[in-house]
């Protein structure tokens, strides 16, 4: 299940979920919320967005790149940052439950811990 296909695969669900739910943002939230809770809507997508295509450079790169156990451990966290960071923007925005936000950070650690995973990994493969 730590597979490149198996992040490419997962990698291109998120990328369209971070379509649809831009466009959803767009059109159907854009009226019905409050500037600062769209706002908040918006940061969720735009991350949910970077770390997919984060998550579709990696799984598409070089099988060499594979053989370190830190590029599964990223992608994994990156999924987590994903459901968590931008999980709880989504539901602060759409619920207005601003205690929501104190998960938030646990997503953005995620998602730091990924990329230094990743940097790890592009050290142990010099």
């Amino acid at each position: 299940m730590s597979t490149p296909a198996f992040f490419l695969r997962t990698a291109g669900i998120l990328g369209a979920l971070a379509v649809g739910l831009g466009a959803f943002g767009a059109h159907a939230l854009k009226t019905r919320l409050p500037q600062d809770l769209f706002d908040i809507f918006e940061v969720g997508v735009r991350y949910h967005f970077y770390h997919a295509l984060a998550l579709l450079a990696v799984a598409a790169a070089a099988p060499a790149l594979w053989t370190s156990r830190w590029i599964p451990a990223a992608c994994w966290a990156w999924l987590v940052g994903i459901l968590i960071f931008s999980g709880s923007l989504y539901l602060l925005a759409v619920t207005g439950q601003r205690w929501l936000g104190a998960i938030t950070p646990i997503g953005g650690v995620a998602f730091i811990a990924g990329w230094v995973l990743l940097v790890l990994a592009a050290a142990r493969s010099v």
